[in-house]
């Protein structure tokens, strides 16, 4: 049997183009993964490593730390607690100033309280100067030369603060501005110049009850609040 080479060529350059498209393209089974179509929405990652990730838009993020709420947010809520409105002002200035600590702040106010009460009743302006608005300032500074234009003196020691509760907060133009009802327990006795009480008792611990507010320029690079108002 004679064999046609002619007929043979064109069967052989076939063979040979399928081998080569084969060892190019190569080819699929069961184990391999689809093509990855970055426009569908649950596509999978592309390679067998982790590292490999690349989270696209769209896709789902995973749960983490991003979705927690910060330090600053859940001082918030405690402080707040019910108060829409003071949890709404809270937040306004949080959103408006970054650095503010709700947490710090209180207890920045209660240290603030016993030194104004105190340094009031020793007549110290000098300490008081620091901590209030100029307008409370001259209010206080005034009762303290009145007090002693009648030669009066005040005993006082500050028992400590049994509640101290946000009531408002809110933004006043470029100034945030929170009032805090005090509740506080003191002895305290007016004298006269010949060391007789005229009002008080220095034997009986006494409650009082402010409602302060502090307020801070947002724009200020001074991070310190000040006594702007007072109210019994």
């Amino acid at each position: 049997m004679e064999i046609d080479l002619f007929t043979l060529l064109p069967l052989a350059v076939a063979l040979f183009v399928f081998w080569k498209l084969r060892s190019v393209l190569g080819t699929r089974n069961g184990d391999k993964r689809p093509p990855y179509d970055p426009y569908k929405g649950n596509a999978e990652p592309v390679g067998d490593s982790d590292d490999n990730v690349v989270t696209l838009p769209g896709s789902k993020r995973r749960r983490g730390e991003d979705d927690k709420p910060s330090p600053a947010e859940i001082a918030i809520n405690k402080l707040a607690g019910k108060d829409k409105s003071v949890k709404q002002g809270l937040t306004a200035i949080l959103s408006r100033d970054p650095g503010f600590d709700p947490a710090q702040f209180m207890s920045g106010a209660k240290m603030a309280y016993e030194m104004i009460v105190t340094g009031f009743a020793d007549g110290d302006k000098r300490t008081l100067k620091n901590l209030l608005s100029r307008d409370v300032f001259d209010n206080f500074a005034m009762e303290i030369d009145e007090r002693s234009k009648r030669g009066e003196k005040v005993q006082a020691s500050f028992v400590g603060i049994e509640k101290a509760d946000i009531k408002a907060a809110e933004l006043n133009k470029d100034e945030a501005q929170i009032t805090i009802k005090f509740v506080s327990q003191m002895i305290s006795a007016t004298l006269d110049s010949e060391d007789e009480i005229v009002d008080g008792d220095l034997q009986e611990v006494a409650e009082v009850i402010d409602v302060w507010t502090f307020a801070r320029p947002l724009k200020s690079r001074d991070p310190n609040w000040k006594l702007v108002a007072t109210d019994e």
